[in-house]
């Protein structure tokens, strides 16, 4: 096996991580011995747990003297919650070390690997590596720009419309595009839906796998006048994740102090014509250690964020439906461009399919 599959080994052990690491990357680990047999592996299980090249490097023991050793992101150099794993692998006799993706963190990129190599230890870099950027995609927004990674989600017709002229949208999707959802629900830091959806739904907006494990999203609510009934779900949930609601400066105090009783934080934030503005409620996200969003609708929210180039990503599903007319709701509203050349353009496409639905994943160019 080359080096190639030696990484493609550590990068699946990365991704048993999704959804506890935040806000730390996924990263798994690697030991191989001169012969080529695989003596340990390793990955990084939650914060505060050790890291992925301590993990594989402890598994290995005596094994990791003279051995390489495969690692998705660039081995730390700095104490943080952990010692640094540069140390760990000096001491454990690693005469190799091969990684996936530099640390994007510009202020000790290519630490890790210089000291190493000044320890006369051997490094590879970029193995693999787009592979790896994408598994972190978060994180490695989060570490440089202290903004969310955005993920809007949204389930269609494929004349495009979320909801029929009555507001009915249970369901567009099928149940194993419904099922992916949850799954993403639990991979990310939080969901943000606007008051619309929650009027129209009553969700819960929790992660609910088949396995039983998922970790539930903090749960953000865009509600620009504090409208929200005191009997709606997503204020009662039995949760370890907070419910968030966002509102507007002209709120009265004791409106939010009567959301506040429930156990919910209010956060007030500046708007424009109604609407919560985004831009600036990520930059508050961000310092609440918020590392990613995924925004599930509905049409006004999703418009705004494409307004507001807040986007990183989008996942849009598309059900064998037709609606026909023009009357039901759309992906996106609000004011459009006059001109196609305007319109946003996509890179990275990617088609799946869940049961008899399409989702295309695409980035925002």
């Amino acid at each position: 096996m080359d080096d190639v599959g030696y990484m493609t080994i550590a990068l699946e052990l990365a991704a048993l991580g999704r959804g506890h690491t935040s806000p730390n990357p996924m990263v798994g680990a690697v030991v191989v011995d001169p012969n080529g047999r695989v003596v340990g592996k390793g990955f990084h299980e939650a914060v505060g747990k050790p890291h992925a090249e301590v993990m594989a490097l402890q598994e290995a023991g005596a094994m990791a003297n003279g051995a390489t050793l495969y690692v998705t992101l660039e081995p730390c150099n700095h104490y943080g919650r952990t010692p640094p794993c540069t140390e760990a692998i000096l001491t454990a006799g690693i005469t190799r070390v091969v990684v996936a993706a530099s640390d994007p963190n510009p202020d000790v990129a290519g630490g890790g690997s210089a000291y190493l190599e000044n320890n006369g230890i051997g490094v590879t870099v970029g193995v693999c590596a787009p592979e790896a950027r994408k598994l972190n995609e978060a994180f490695n927004k989060y570490i440089v720009t202290k903004t969310p990674f955005v993920v809007v989600k949204c389930a269609a017709t494929l004349d495009g419309r979320i909801a029929t002229r009555s507001g009915d949208s249970k369901w567009v999707s099928g149940e194993a595009s419904r099922r992916f959802v949850h799954t993403l629900r639990h991979e990310l830091d939080a969901i943000m839906v606007g008051i619309g959806t929650v009027v129209a739904d009553d969700p819960s907006l929790t992660a609910r796998m088949d396995a039983g494990d998922g970790k539930d999203p903090v749960r953000i609510i865009l509600d620009t006048h504090l409208s929200i009934s005191a009997e709606a779900t997503l204020l009662h949930l039995d949760s370890t994740a907070e419910t968030v609601v966002v509102c507007g400066f002209s709120v009265s105090d004791d409106k939010i102090a009567r959301i506040r009783k429930e156990g919910v934080r209010v956060v007030t934030m500046e708007s424009e014509k109604g609407l919560i503005l985004l831009r600036p409620l990520m930059a508050r996200l961000g310092k609440m250690g918020i590392t990613s969003i995924l925004i599930e609708g509905g049409s006004r929210i999703i418009g705004s964020a494409f307004r507001e180039q807040i986007v990183d990503k989008l996942l849009f599903f598309f059900a064998p439906r037709i609606l026909g007319g023009n009357d039901g709701t759309p992906i996106c509203n609000g004011p459009g461009p006059e001109l196609m050349k305007d319109a946003i353009r996509l890179r990275d496409l990617r088609v799946h399919r869940f049961g008899n639905d399409l989702m295309i994943e695409g980035y925002v160019d």
